[in-house]
């Protein structure tokens, strides 16, 4: 299944621009660390594309098929109020109609 050698790594440009998107400040050696070790999962997951899976193998989301045999049924939403709300909220060092007020988290535009 591998295609184009090109398309199956990160290369330093496609990299650069990733961290460019995701506004992150990484050093040289830090960037270069980070692209083998992404470029290592790709090789990974490259070598599990190639594992032949019979048809009759069910899909599945991880390694262990949930049955009701093996986990317990879901327990239905209930919404109940907190009994400590007030003590909790009286350790904030501010509160707004029951709800914490915390400072502005500071950005930057991206581009």
């Amino acid at each position: 299944m591998a295609g184009d050698e090109r398309l199956d790594k990160i290369t330093p440009e496609i990299f650069e621009h990733l961290v460019r998107l995701a506004a992150f400040d990484l050093t040289p050696d830090e960037a270069e660390y980070l692209r083998r070790e992404l470029n290592g999962q790709l090789r990974a997951v490259r070598e599990l594309e190639r594992i032949e899976v019979n048809a009759d193998v069910p899909i599945t989301s991880h390694g262990v098929p949930y049955t009701r045999a093996s986990s317990p049924d879901l327990r239905e939403d209930v919404a109940r109020l907190c009994p400590e709300a007030e003590a909790i909220l009286s350790q904030a060092p501010e509160v707004d109609g029951g709800y914490i007020v915390v400072p502005d988290i500071p950005h930057t535009e991206l581009e």
